[in-house]
């Protein structure tokens, strides 16, 4: 049985957590997995329960974190070194960049047959600037040529990272799509939607607008409000927002809500205009609950939330970024619009309280649509074929 070293980034919220863990769950018996990872950060709420839910035991390394830090660097690296000496991996597949660049350094050191990596996303644009920029892509080139396999998640991906950012050859690159376990935004809605909106006092005819991911800049809130500042002032109906998430930006996007004139608290009793929940784990509940998803990032790999959102069939406003395009359906599931783009945002918006006829058409569309490209039995098809293939051009 092929021994398979996967390391993630670390167990936050998420994309990566969740693929890294079914991954190890249901890829075996055909494989045997060890999983790894580093901790979450203070602003993030930790994926422990996702992993413990599969019945997995994943190895922490407290070391591995987020941020450059040579001396934790070095300590996760030489951990990692143990344990590819221990466990004798026949693949060490490494997920998002820290994890990436740790674990495929110390795969070829130890001459790990076949070193694979997943981009979850990436720090080219809207992150740093030139000069760090710079320093990363050639960072990213040199691991790249230390790597059997390199896996894109979205076929905009592949071609930014093999075109346009020059990663590595297109013949090393590979497209595999995310995968999760969808049918739970399928199950119990009524009941969820009723416990959502009877915990944040909502009216049956106010429509619920949510955004979820971590606040800081690439996420773009100051957008999301903006827009929210506008939809409220033209809406047809009662609107009510929810930013699902936490981080470095909080007071300041509080700040920006209130100078804007809008009401806004974390109090799940304050009927306000804007809520603050903080992490929610049982997202299912809260995409029951709300009726519009947005997005209005800077940059984007291929977020979950969005999946997710077609999964509850939830129409979805959101900007034009990363792999976006390649995850939703345009005018069909999504409404697609330049980054930034406050009008753009607020018109499409308004289309979809304005028109209930084109909001149910579009709703409905979204299970269609990823139930079948982002279930994680496709993703472990894919992915064991992958791995096979380049056992086998090692033999």
């Amino acid at each position: 049985m092929p021994k398979i070293l996967r390391i993630i980034n670390r167990f936050n919220l998420g994309g990566p957590t969740f693929n890294a863990a079914l991954l190890t769950k249901y890829l075996a018996p055909e494989f045997e997995t060890l999983l790894i990872g580093g901790v979450h950060e203070a602003t993030e709420d930790t994926s422990s329960f996702i992993v413990e839910d599969l019945g997995i035991q994943p190895t922490v390394i407290p070391e591995m974190q987020r941020a450059i830090n040579w001396k934790k660097d070095n300590a996760a690296y030489r951990k990692i070194l143990d344990i590819i000496a221990g466990f004798k991996p026949d693949v060490v597949h490494t997920h998002a960049s820290k994890a990436g660049a740790i674990g495929r350094l110390a795969a070829h050191k130890m001459k790990v047959p076949v070193v694979v990596h997943t981009f979850h996303g990436h720090v080219f644009h809207s992150y740093f600037g030139n000069a760090k920029t710079t320093l990363y892509k050639k960072a990213e080139r040199y691991l790249a040529k230390r790597s059997d396999a390199i896996i894109a998640i979205s076929d905009l991906q592949k071609t930014e990272l093999v075109e346009k950012y020059r990663i590595c050859p297109p013949d090393k690159m590979h497209v595999i799509h995310l995968g999760f376990d969808l049918e739970r935004f399928r199950r119990n809605k009524a009941e969820k939607r009723a416990a959502f909106r009877n915990q944040y006092r909502m009216d049956a005819d106010t429509v619920a607008i949510i955004i979820t991911g971590r606040l800081v800049p690439i996420k773009n809130h100051a957008l999301f409000l903006d827009v929210m500042k506008n939809v409220m002032a033209k809406s047809p109906v009662k609107v009510r927002a929810f930013i699902v998430g936490d981080g470095m930006l909080r007071a300041e996007i509080e700040a920006k809500a209130q100078a804007l004139g809008l009401s806004c608290s974390g109090n799940d009793q304050d009927q306000v205009d804007i809520t603050f929940t903080s992490w929610i784990r049982d997202i299912d509940r809260a995409l029951a609950g709300s009726d519009i998803v947005m997005l209005t990032s800077n940059n984007e790999g291929t977020p979950v939330t969005l999946i997710e959102a077609q999964a509850a069939e939830k129409p979805i406003v959101t900007t034009d970024v990363g792999g976006i395009r390649d995850i939703v359906l345009t005018d069909e599931t999504a409404f697609v619009c330049p980054p930034g783009d406050t009008e753009a945002l607020t018109a499409a918006t308004l289309k979809l309280l304005e028109e209930p006829e084109l909001y149910k058409k579009m709703s409905l569309k979204g299970w269609e649509f990823v139930s079948e490209k982002f279930h994680y039995t496709r993703l472990c098809e894919n992915m064991s074929a992958l791995y096979h293939k380049l056992l086998e051009a090692r033999i």
